[in-house]
């Protein structure tokens, strides 16, 4: 029953929880990962071995993929990158035919959740707030502009006046115009949402994103609060999700009003501060998926856990470039 994680780089806290829990249950199972370079990856040095791969866009990716599983015993795939969800999902079926589970949403989710239009509008649909759209011809400021199909917080732009605007940023169709939310008055959160077989959520874990890093949680601190009900009655079912999801998400510190921004259907870079607390999904679908055992709700987790994260190094004997 070994399990692969997929685009591994520096996921190593991921990769030893999954190795941990894994071997509590099947003690002579592996953890195998992939990257481009996995010789250069984290995360693939500390795995218990991993296979170099194209880019996911390559038409030979999936191929690629189906051999590594079934000469390595693989029944598992934990995907780590938005940019593998969408080519995963469409070959979650025929994956399942030889007995190997993709752990992603279904594809109409998946696409939903890389578009943030569309996630803004199933948001919405569900009673919940999304930042105010802005229109380009009555600008109101400051406004805040990000690409529909973004991630990491790439090409994203806060603009406080007219004079800041260019026209590229004006005729991009990628572009989203949208309220700012100003952090004077908000607190950020990445939320870990586990979804079983049946699409309902079964752990709810707000993380305050205290300060960022290259686009990832550097601080953290898991917080119990009106999050977790709210969240539970709007989302506590969605049709196809299963597995970690991620949702990003402003909390007014005096209103307690809440803006949600995203979706990332995948283990987000901070999910270890939620393992720490004891949000303990590696189990859990090991527990579901392997031992076909029923996951209850649970907010047995830490509040007030404090993550702080820092450069560690892996080292590598007899590397030869």
């Amino acid at each position: 029953m070994n399990i692969l994680i997929t685009s591994a780089g520096q996921r190593v806290s991921l990769v030893r929880a999954f190795q941990t829990q894994l071997r509590s249950v099947y003690p002579d199972a592996k953890v195998y990962t992939t990257d481009m370079q996995p010789q250069l990856s984290a995360a693939c040095n500390v795995s218990d071995g991993y296979f170099q791969v194209k880019r996911v866009t390559d038409p030979a990716y999936m191929d690629e993929l189906k051999v590594f599983c079934l000469e390595n015993e693989i029944k598992m795939v934990v995907p780590t990158i938005d940019t593998e969800l969408l080519v995963l999902s469409g070959h979650k079926e025929a994956f399942a035919k030889m007995g190997i589970e993709l752990i992603v949403s279904d594809e109409q989710f998946t696409a939903r959740c890389r578009d943030k239009r569309q996630i803004n509008d199933f948001f919405t649909g569900r009673g919940i707030e999304i930042p105010q759209p802005v229109d380009k011809s009555s600008l109101i400021f400051p406004l805040f502009i990000k690409p529909f199909d973004g991630s990491l917080s790439a090409d994203t732009y806060l603009i406080t006046k007219q004079e800041q605007l260019t026209e590229e940023q004006l005729n991009n169709p990628r572009f989203m115009f949208m309220e700012y939310i100003d952090r004077k008055y908000y607190d950020e959160y990445t939320v870990d949402m586990y979804y079983d077989k049946t699409h309902q959520v079964k752990c709810i874990v707000p993380r305050k994103r205290m300060l960022i890093r290259a686009g990832e949680i550097n601080k953290g601190l898991t917080c119990k609060n009106i999050i977790v009900p709210f969240l539970k009655d709007k989302l506590e079912y969605i049709q196809g999700a299963i597995g970690c999801l991620t949702l990003q998400l402003f909390l007014n510190r005096s209103t307690e009003r809440i803006v949600a921004i995203e979706i990332n259907p995948r283990f987000g870079g901070g999910y270890p501060l939620s393992y720490q607390a004891g949000a303990n999904y590696p189990l859990w679908l090991i527990n579901e998926y392997f031992l076909n055992q029923e996951i209850s709700y649970t907010d047995g987790w830490e509040d007030s856990l404090l993550m702080l994260r820092y450069d560690d190094e892996v080292l590598v004997h007899g590397y030869n470039s």
